[in-house]
């Protein structure tokens, strides 16, 4: 049984500027219930709000605990027991929650550990970049179930693959091993099981060295970009750097490449 507080539903481990957060219900495949979906948006509002406030948090990393699942999607245990208002209801939720993925001012990185069906599939979509154990298998397998992804499975696969290969997915509901969802674009990096740790520990590293403002503005930038024309886009891009170049970090970062040193930026 779940403690009432749920409060071991997610681990959260800080190293340096970046965040480490674990889905924890491994027993369940790490399904995405109501609780967690709940516990998993609140923690993202506060760390978007430390992000407002100048902390500096430069990635955040979504992984699951243990071996075998990333996320097996939504608890249809739980689901059983609702009625149609209630699945309605846990339909805004998990949007909502996808939407706080996506919009997180820093990169996310989903490190795909197991299995990510439906939602989990979904979640690992929300993020910015996503890297897979050799082991992992995805899938959006919600029309086997008589239903379709209902949490931006359809339009983000869409975006980041192709419609051809959403389509593909989507219409057979087909599982598809790391290799294969590396060769399609919707996995950055593949590795062995053992040393998916590590290797989400290295993006972290990686974006870590970035500064802080220019990382939120490049994501917005793309993502802000996405739906307008190429003209419009550019206007968007221009008003991304704006932002940027009136910034200390950019001072930092041309004083540092001449001095030929590490920069140390200060997100402001």
């Amino acid at each position: 049984m779940e403690s009432p507080d749920h409060a071991a539903l997610l681990l959260v481990e800080r190293r340096g500027p970046a965040v480490f957060v674990t889905l924890n219900r491994p027993a369940a495949a790490n399904a995405l219930s109501r609780a967690l979906v709940a516990q998993l948006t609140k923690l993202l509002g506060a760390l978007a709000g430390e992000v407002a406030g100048g902390a500096d948090l430069r990635a955040l990393i979504l992984t699951g605990a243990g071996d075998k699942a990333f996320s097996a999607g939504a608890d249809l245990k739980e689901r059983r027991t609702w009625t149609l208002d209630d699945t309605r209801v846990f339909l805004g939720e998990i949007n909502t929650l996808m939407n706080a993925v996506a919009d997180f001012p820093r990169p996310v990185v989903a490190a795909v550990n197991g299995v990510a069906f439906g939602g989990g599939l979904e979640l690992a979509l929300a993020a910015d970049i996503r890297i897979a154990a050799e082991s992992a298998e995805l899938g959006l397998t919600e029309t086997r179930l008589g239903i379709i992804p209902g949490a931006g499975g359809t339009q983000r696969l869409a975006r980041i693959a192709g419609v051809a290969v959403a389509k593909d997915l989507i219409l057979t509901g087909r599982r598809i091993g790391a290799a294969r969802a590396r060769e399609l674009g919707i996995v950055s990096e593949v590795v062995p099981a053992a040393e998916l740790p590590a290797a989400a520990a290295r993006w972290a590293a990686e974006l870590g060295a970035a500064a802080p403002l220019a990382l939120g503005a490049a994501k917005r930038a793309i993502d802000e970009g996405l739906a307008l024309s190429l003209a419009e886009a550019l206007k968007i891009e221009r008003a991304r750097y704006e932002e940027v170049l009136v910034t200390e970090d950019r001072n930092e970062g041309l004083a540092a490449f001449i001095e030929k040193r590490p920069p140390v930026y200060k997100g402001r």
